[in-house]
């Protein structure tokens, strides 16, 4: 993940000192204009041993291909592999049902299909 200062211009500090804090490179929360309009709200956070950005939009939809794309190259550097997980439903969560999240675990390579098979 890149360092969450490098984003500073997409920067919620209203919504951070909402949730409790001041952002800084380890988190924070972050609006993020499109093309189309909408706005995608994320809050990222590289503590804990991942890098985790949750992606919401501005409407009541989840956030497109595109969209996540666009968050993924923001907010990680071109190297680096970031997954979305579904995980087994008893270890499900749903905080907001239009929310997606991108990850990436510190310390470790992300495993990868061939590339025919992308």
């Amino acid at each position: 993940m890149i360092r969450l200062r490098e984003l500073s211009r997409y920067r919620d500090r209203a919504w951070e000192r909402s949730m409790g804090g001041e952002g800084d490179d380890l988190g924070g929360c972050f609006v993020v204009p499109t093309l189309t309009g909408a706005k995608l709200r994320c809050i990222a956070s590289n503590d804990a041993g991942w890098d985790h950005v949750s992606v919401s939009v501005s409407l009541p939809r989840c956030p497109t291909w595109m969209e996540m794309d666009h968050i993924k190259r923001l907010f990680f550097r071109p190297d680096e592999v970031v997954m979305q997980l579904h995980p087994a439903e008893g270890d499900h969560i749903s905080m907001h049902p239009y929310t997606l999240h991108l990850w990436r675990p510190h310390g470790m390579k992300i495993p990868l299909p061939p590339k025919d098979f992308v």
